[in-house]
């Protein structure tokens, strides 16, 4: 099942970021892609808010991992662009099972490394201000966390 959201402002993105985040759960998996600037950040900054997470969340593009463990659950949040698909040494895997909420922008570049069960989230431009969101949950938990929240 695919689910298509439309936001208008960053606010409402990072408002359905919050709902998300409302029903989280240890190890859940979120996948974001979409070209520069279409709100894979912004998302990410709603999950953080969300969490209680006060640090200033940005994209983690030279450092391709943050680590944030001041909110009610840890934040693993990832870009993988610069990898162009090698992960060897990174250890991206182990997030997955390290009790926290991972949010990886450009999953689609690292595919074959991502856990079976997640969520991916494909934002696509449509103005300056509105974007669609494309929701696939796969597993269940996703599929009752997307009927949970849409």
């Amino acid at each position: 099942m695919e689910y298509k959201i439309t936001t208008n402002s960053e606010l409402e993105t990072i408002e359905l970021a919050q709902n998300f985040e409302s029903e989280k759960f240890e190890n859940m998996v979120i996948c974001l892609d979409g070209e520069l600037g279409s709100g894979k950040t912004v998302f990410t900054k709603g999950i953080a808010n969300a969490l209680g997470i006060d640090e200033s969340i940005t994209s983690p593009t030279f450092t391709i991992i943050k680590e944030y463990t001041t909110g009610e659950m840890p934040l693993y949040h990832m870009d993988v662009y610069r990898l162009d698909g090698n992960t060897d040494g990174v250890g991206i895997e182990e997030y997955f099972t390290k009790g926290g909420i991972v949010v990886i922008e450009w999953s689609n570049t690292i595919k074959d490394i991502l856990p079976k069960e997640r969520l991916e989230i494909k934002f696509k431009v449509i103005d300056e201000n509105r974007r669609t969101l494309i929701i696939t949950p796969y597993g269940k938990k996703y599929e009752e966390l997307c009927e949970a929240v849409l």
